[in-house]
């Protein structure tokens, strides 16, 4: 479960995990499922869903800080600026022998390569926002944030 995914295994998890639709009340549940999620894990994580240019869910759970708020900002500006999870961005720049945040272009005050950020996208639409989770090491919070887009999927 901790195996860091491929590059194309990231890149086909975006496309899968793509929805037909997606409302306030999606966001909701969305945020409530990954919330219950983190709890049955005993997780202390901070959540945020982004869309529409506005947060529609945001959660800080029992143990986590304002750093995590930090974490989510960066994270969520990547997804928005590049359109991929923070996860795949990072990992494709390490892929080239450099960090994500050395590039010249970013600043990592304001973006980073950790995953935990994922793109919320409609089928066959573009970016609509981003699911964020901060507070477990980076491949926990991607896995967290997919497993929960994939059960908000089924349901619809």
């Amino acid at each position: 479960m901790n195996d860091q995914p491929s590059l194309q295994q990231l890149l086909q998890q975006e496309h899968q995990l793509a929805l037909p639709q997606f409302s306030h009340e999606h966001a909701w549940q969305l945020g409530c499922l990954l919330r219950d999620m983190a709890q049955a894990q005993a997780a202390a994580v901070a959540i945020e869903i982004h869309a529409y240019g506005q947060v529609l869910f945001s959660c800080a759970m029992a143990g986590t800080s304002q750093d995590n708020q930090h974490w989510i900002t960066r994270k969520r500006n990547s997804v928005l600026r590049f359109g991929h999870s923070s996860l795949y961005l990072g990992a494709y720049q390490r892929s080239k022998g450099r960090e994500f945040e050395q590039q010249p272009h970013i600043d990592a005050s304001q973006y980073c390569g950790h995953g935990g950020s994922f793109p919320l996208r409609l089928q066959g639409g573009g970016l609509i926002g981003a699911a964020t989770v901060s507070g477990l090491p980076q491949l926990e919070d991607h896995q967290l944030v997919t497993a929960a887009l994939a059960r908000l999927l089924a349901g619809q």
